[in-house]
């Protein structure tokens, strides 16, 4: 079961890690952004986005283990 997990994940997990990835991509893009053009504003608006990624990311460990937690034999 844990070996395989991605394929058997619900769905709301999948979209936690791709959201939570794509967050915190958006984010490094703006830190490089606005670091080599100067823009402050850049800079700054990525750290709410990478900060939300994050949140994102702990959700999903949450779910997930949840979702391990009910697969264990009792």
């Amino acid at each position: 079961m844990l070996n395989e997990f991605w394929a058997t994940a619900p769905k709301s997990y999948k979209v936690l890690v791709f959201s939570a990835m794509g967050m915190i991509a958006v984010g490094i893009v703006f830190t490089v952004i606005g670091s080599a053009a100067r823009q402050e504003w850049a800079a700054l608006a990525s750290l709410p986005l990478i900060g939300l990624g994050l949140v994102l990311h702990s959700l999903g460990v949450v779910v997930r283990g949840h979702k391990v937690r009910k697969s264990i034999p009792k």
